[in-house]
């Protein structure tokens, strides 16, 4: 076990830049993140990276709260947590199910799926349904993805966007919304073993990178062009995906 996780300066180094990005998507950039999901996975085992995401994304939720607390819509979130809870309890029984090369696969798969998703509906401005059925599908749909690929963001992305709530709200529901549901995904994980000692004394020295990504993100929020720093990560997220799949 502890020898997947000692890792030479060069890895430690591009899981130092995926930590920045996770920290910038907490803060500032939504979205951002998913980039060092499957980025991550071709460093460490894909059942062993999500494990070591999830301190990541904790630690980014907590500089995210912190700094919009006061921003969330808390009736989108409610909306969402009892099928997402539910979604995390489905993933945690399929990841017993699954082995190392088939969850590389699945990210890479659900990754592409929500990129096209985001593409074809904002390409075609499609209105995404409003009704009772779209929050409890968004929910269980990233519950499932949080829990086996730490792949939700884009999920929430699209819901809030459907929500049409301005940009600082909509960073400020999201990272309630992923406050609650990291940590619930906490003792599954443990569970699983993809939370360890050894995991957390490798999440202990990405603390930089996630520290100066979730500051820099406030400001990327304020001042950076989000269309073209989103289709460039997303491009690069396929191609990563890609090279998961493949």
């Amino acid at each position: 076990m502890e020898n997947i996780y000692q890792l030479n300066f060069l890895k430690i180094f591009f899981l130092e830049i995926y930590a920045f990005l996770i920290g910038v998507s907490k803060t500032g950039i939504p979205g951002v993140g998913i980039l060092a999901i499957p980025l991550t996975a071709m460093i460490l085992p894909a059942k062993a990276s999500t494990g070591i995401i999830l301190p990541m994304l904790i630690m980014g939720d907590i500089f995210a709260v912190s700094y919009y607390r006061k921003k969330a819509i808390w009736k989108y979130i409610f909306r969402l947590l009892p099928f997402a809870t539910f979604g995390i309890i489905i993933g945690y029984f399929l990841m017993q199910k699954i082995n190392d090369q088939q969850l590389s696969k699945f990210i890479g798969i659900i990754i592409i799926t929500i990129l096209f998703l985001n593409w074809y509906w904002n390409k075609k401005e499609i209105k995404i349904p409003e009704s009772i059925y779209f929050a409890p599908l968004m929910g269980l749909f990233a519950g499932i993805t949080t829990m086996m690929a730490n792949a939700a963001g884009p999920i929430l992305i699209i819901y809030l966007l459907a929500m049409k709530l301005p940009k600082t709200e909509f960073v400020g529901t999201g990272a309630w919304y992923f406050f609650i549901l990291n940590w619930f995904k906490v003792p599954f994980s443990t569970k699983l073993g993809l939370i360890n000692i050894y995991s957390l004394k490798l999440n202990f020295l990405l603390i930089p990178g996630i520290t100066l990504g979730a500051l820099l993100g406030i400001i990327f929020l304020k001042k950076i062009p989000q269309k073209i720093f989103n289709n460039l990560v997303q491009i690069l997220a396929f191609i990563s995906a890609l090279k998961l799949i493949f």
